[in-house]
């Protein structure tokens, strides 16, 4: 049963592997971020963390993750998805966790009038957590947000505060456009003279208007980072039917979800520039600077190709229809896990 008084439902996925190294580190930074902004804020919040078939041999999250306090507006909601249902996969020997599927999982029992997908290793910008906390968030609308990469060294600071300031002071790289500023893809110091990048932006758009007519709302779309921040309202999550479900590694499945929401006639808002989330930086799969790393990384793991993924896109903006991929139970809707909830 939806239970009105959680404005927002945040949904991640993980388990217990150590996946990228330090990973109950990073998870545990990422859930004290909720905590400590949810009370900043006044704003009461789901936290889902789907934890997708967790290895034999170590304890659940509730069993090592710090819950929140008595007077944290909380409530931290493990959703665990066994391994039975992991095997019905044809790739699940190669493919650990389903990224996507498991947001589904989260995105079809959250309680949240909004739902954020997000992942377990970011820290949330206090301009864009008292955004999320205004409650002006719109129906029909699909949210982003830039995605700065910061060393994982913010770790080594003991309060939220601090990682803040430190995340401030040592972005790696911004992925992610900002409003006004779709056309730039230039060097990230554009965005240091607001009127000469709107100016140059307003150039840009016109000429792209011109030359690409009907590519031009595609063109708008922000895609970069997106299974980081991708927020919309229940009701709109439920309209495209989720994230696609895939036997594949979740590369551009991400994406796919963008499609839907474009495909279904939602309007794109981009955040403030500052109102960014913070990403930690880890040892990582496809995402590592060492391509070599990269390719052998991929090797064994069905992937989609971008290319393929945008003709489709395209076609099915065009149309107006849906993917059309998913089962009516997708997010094992029909399924029963087992949960654990802790505080609020």
């Amino acid at each position: 049963m939806r239970d009105d008084s959680f404005y927002l439902s945040i949904v991640a996925t993980t388990r217990n592997d150590n996946h990228g190294g330090d990973l109950l580190k990073r998870t545990q930074a990422f859930v004290n971020s909720v905590y400590v902004q949810a009370t900043k804020f006044n704003l009461r919040v789901e936290l889902i963390i789907v934890e997708w078939n967790p290895p034999a041999d170590k304890p659940l999250l509730k069993e090592v993750l710090v819950g929140p306090e008595q007077d944290i507006p909380v409530s931290l909601r493990y959703i665990v998805v066994p391994k039975e249902i992991h095997e019905t996969y044809r790739f699940s020997d190669s493919l650990p966790l389903y990224q996507m599927i498991a947001k589904n999982v989260g995105i079809r029992r959250a309680k949240g009038e909004f739902i954020l997908c997000t992942n377990i290793d970011v820290l949330f910008s206090d301009l864009c957590f008292s955004t999320l906390a205004n409650r002006k968030l719109e129906k029909g609308s699909f949210y982003r947000a830039n995605r700065c990469d910061v060393p994982k060294e913010v770790m080594d600071y003991p309060s939220h505060q601090e990682q803040l300031v430190y995340s401030r002071a040592n972005i790696l790289r911004r992925l992610g456009n900002a409003p006004g500023h779709e056309a730039i893809k230039g060097p990230k110091w554009i965005f240091e003279y607001p009127k000469f990048a709107t100016f140059l932006n307003s150039i840009l758009l016109f000429i792209w208007r011109l030359t690409h007519k009907d590519e031009f709302a595609h063109f708008l779309i922000d895609f970069m980072a997106c299974g980081d921040f991708t927020l919309m309202s229940r009701e709109d999550w439920m309209d495209i039917d989720g994230y696609v479900e895939l036997d594949m590694y979740s590369i551009h499945i991400d994406s796919m979800g963008l499609w839907s929401a474009c495909a279904k006639g939602k309007k794109q808002v981009i955040f403030p520039y500052e109102a960014c989330i913070y990403h930690i930086d880890h040892e990582n799969g496809w995402e590592s600077d060492d391509v070599i790393k990269t390719i052998k990384f991929l090797s064994d793991k069905p992937c989609l190709d971008y290319s393929i993924v945008h003709r489709a896109g395209m076609k099915m903006v065009a149309n107006g229809t849906n993917w059309g991929l998913n089962k009516a139970d997708w997010g094992w809707a029909d399924k029963k896990f087992d949960e654990y909830v802790f505080g609020a």
